[in-house]
């Protein structure tokens, strides 16, 4: 029996341009809705089929306002039976912050799942510092995980193909998507979700801060077009450019 904890964010929903706040320390929400990470949804997923193939049991959790509980019962939806709310602004929580306070609540639970990476502001520290905090193992950048006979067996894409890693239990592993298909809530689901007591602590102190200067955006990609011709003189270098495709030949 696994109980498995793993940490969710709410996040902009952003599909197109990206934008930043005005002191560019993170995404211009004004426009959008909310939702959590792709790497974050494989993570309740996994959490999810850890949980049933042990007997254990999932615990959503997340640092936030109380905006984010919407985001909190998504996860219950979807099989989660238990969530915590760590009430606080995030937006002055750097990552040795957010660290520090899911290591308070993460000491009960067997196995933490976190999402690869922050979604809005990118940061890759949460997963190892939550490990140093807690003295445990941890598994980065995980397609697939699975436990039995007291450890956690994660698949990890390396450079010469897919890599194997077994630790002991207990552990900490951030997700990376792909590795697994995440379902989609019931209407079922998401009734008994309402039902379920959302638990509120507070944090173990004030933030130190974000350490973080300022978001950079990459630059746009220029669009870049080529005329092949004009008329039936074009005919010749289409035909061209299909085989070099392999569309044609």
């Amino acid at each position: 029996m696994a109980d498995v904890l793993v940490c969710i964010k709410r996040v902009p929903e952003v599909a197109g341009e990206v934008a930043l706040t005005d002191d560019a320390q993170g995404v211009d929400a004004r426009h959008v809705g909310y939702t959590i990470s792709a790497h974050e949804s494989c993570a309740v997923e996994l959490a999810v089929r850890i949980a049933t193939g042990t007997g254990g049991a999932a615990t959503v959790l997340t640092l936030g306002t109380d905006d984010a509980v919407e985001q909190l019962r998504t996860a219950l939806s979807l099989g989660c039976s238990r969530a915590v709310l760590i009430e606080a602004d995030p937006s002055g929580f750097g990552p040795a912050d957010v660290a520090r306070e899911i290591a308070a609540v993460a000491r009960e639970h067997d196995v933490v799942l976190l999402g690869n990476d922050a979604a809005d502001t990118g940061d890759f520290q949460v997963g190892i510092r939550l490990a140093y905090a807690l003295g445990r193992p941890v598994v980065n950048g995980a397609r697939t995980v699975e436990v039995a006979d007291g450890a956690v067996t994660a698949q990890v894409d390396g450079p010469d193909g897919i890599e194997n890693y077994a630790v002991p239990l207990p552990a900490v592993v951030t997700v990376l998507e792909g590795g697994v298909e995440p379902r989609y809530p019931t209407i079922t689901g998401r009734m008994k979700a309402k039902k379920v007591r959302v638990e509120t602590v507070t944090p173990q102190r004030g933030p130190d801060g974000p350490g973080r200067v300022r978001l950079l955006l990459p630059p746009a990609r220029p669009n870049v077009v080529e005329v092949l011709g004009e008329g039936p003189d074009a005919a010749k270098s289409v035909v061209d450019l299909l085989e070099k495709l392999g569309v044609a030949r």
